[in-house]
């Protein structure tokens, strides 16, 4: 087995190139979604049992994050009791338990060999993304033919996913590691990043997916800002500050040139409006919200998972109002716990400085904005939620483990049971 963190000098085992491997594969695999079970769900059947039979720790300071998922699902299952003759509602509940696993699997696995195994997850990421904006694209302006059709959804761009706002979520945290390098400042690096973040900003765009453009705008900013606050030296915060500007304006002009399509600033014209009809109308998005507050007020139990779809016209676009209905009063109390901790403890490792810091910086952002997102869209079942969920677990405790061998004191202290071992 491996040290908690081998540093980026150690020399990989057989053994670790390839859980490695797999590592990047399924990250990679997760930007094909539009079949259950996909790749994903078998690349990552497989990684897990790889690391299972070759060594792979859960370490005390994981045991919060397994409870509540624990309980998260436990609630799920009890509530699926009452609908048990409904197949697609026990396949969701046997969808959330997997998800779940992969959050609990992420943390594991980061706690060792921290900085080589964020690297491959954020390598296989980064080619997914580009992949599925370069096919987003291409579809959009009907570069396959026919076949375009097929990775589009009402004229929106969705490429190898089930739906326009799952690619639009997707594609935020690769956005945010490009940033990061770009304000790196290294030109090397700079050229192909601003490169491939305006792929990934058109397909973000294309898929006009209001939620995902707020996600993704918002945690730039907070990204910037954070990243801002860390640097040490007063040159660093310039270049942070000039990159910046020059990135917005950058990205402006190409947003421009993108509405400058009449078929682009059609849609986009429509989808920036905030009062569209199934928002603002009677059991709208809004209305809906309400709605289901009260019927979730009268029972403890919810109504069982997919349930509210046939109730209403659409379903809650809420994930808080979703744990709720679907899971009862214990998933809707239990999933907002899960999100606010991890959210406090993973803010609290931001300053502790690591190798891996800046890419964790991207890592943080992105679940908060997928977090906060999941206040207007349903994200229980979006893989790669669970996989960043996961990844700010790992990354904490790796953070705080670099810490306790004798790292720069005087730091932050994160919370007393991050530091059971």
């Amino acid at each position: 087995m491996m040290a908690p963190d081998a540093g980026p000098l150690a020399l990989p085992t057989p053994v670790e190139r390839l859980r490695l491997a797999l590592l990047w594969l399924m990250a990679f695999s997760g930007c094909f979604v539009f079949i259950e079970p996909g790749p994903y769900e078998i690349t990552a059947a497989l990684t897990v049992f790889v690391f299972a039979m070759t060594g792979l720790t859960l370490s005390r300071p994981l045991v919060p994050l397994i409870i509540m998922l624990a309980i998260y699902d436990a609630g799920f299952g009890l509530a699926v009791l009452q609908v048990i003759e409904d197949s697609k509602a026990v396949t969701w509940v046997f969808i959330s338990w997997y998800l779940s696993i992969t959050a609990i699997f992420f943390a594991a696995a980061l706690t060792q060999n921290t900085q080589a195994r964020l690297s491959r997850i954020a390598r296989g990421y980064m080619a997914a993304a580009i992949f599925a904006s370069s096919i987003a694209v291409l579809a959009y302006f009907h570069a396959f033919g026919s076949h375009s059709d097929f990775f589009l959804k009402f004229g929106r761009a969705r490429s190898t996913f089930n739906d326009p706002n799952v690619l639009g979520a997707f594609l935020v945290f690769p956005g945010l590691l490009l940033l990061q390098r770009i304000m790196a400042g290294r030109l090397r690096t700079t050229l192909w990043s601003v490169a491939a973040l305006l792929v990934i900003v058109a397909a973000l765009l294309l898929s006009f997916s209001r939620g995902a453009w707020g996600q993704f705008a918002g945690a730039a900013i907070f990204q910037m800002l954070l990243t801002f606050i860390i640097s040490r030296s007063p040159r660093e915060r310039l270049r942070i500050s000039v990159i910046a500007v020059s990135g917005i304006v950058l990205l402006a002009v190409f947003i421009a040139l993108l509405l400058s399509i009449d078929r682009v600033a059609n849609i986009f014209d429509v989808r920036a409006s905030l009062t569209q009809d199934y928002d603002v109308s009677h059991l709208g998005r809004f209305g809906r919200y309400w709605a289901g507050f009260l019927l979730a007020l009268e029972r403890p139990l919810g109504i069982g998972p997919l349930q509210f779809g046939m109730l209403f016209p659409e379903d809650p676009h809420n994930t808080f109002l979703n744990t709720f209905l679907s899971g009862g009063w214990i998933v809707g109390m239990v999933y907002p716990a899960i999100i606010f901790t991890t959210l406090a403890l993973g803010f609290r490792a931001i300053f502790i400085e690591t190798p891996w810091r800046k890419t964790y910086l991207a890592v943080y952002c992105a679940f908060a904005g997928a977090a906060f997102e999941g206040a207007i869209v349903d994200i229980d079942h979006w893989r790669h939620f669970f996989l960043l969920l996961g990844c700010v677990w790992g990354l904490t405790i790796a953070a705080q483990n670099y810490r306790r061998r004798g790292l720069p004191p005087g730091l932050p202290a994160l919370p007393a049971l991050v530091y059971l071992n």
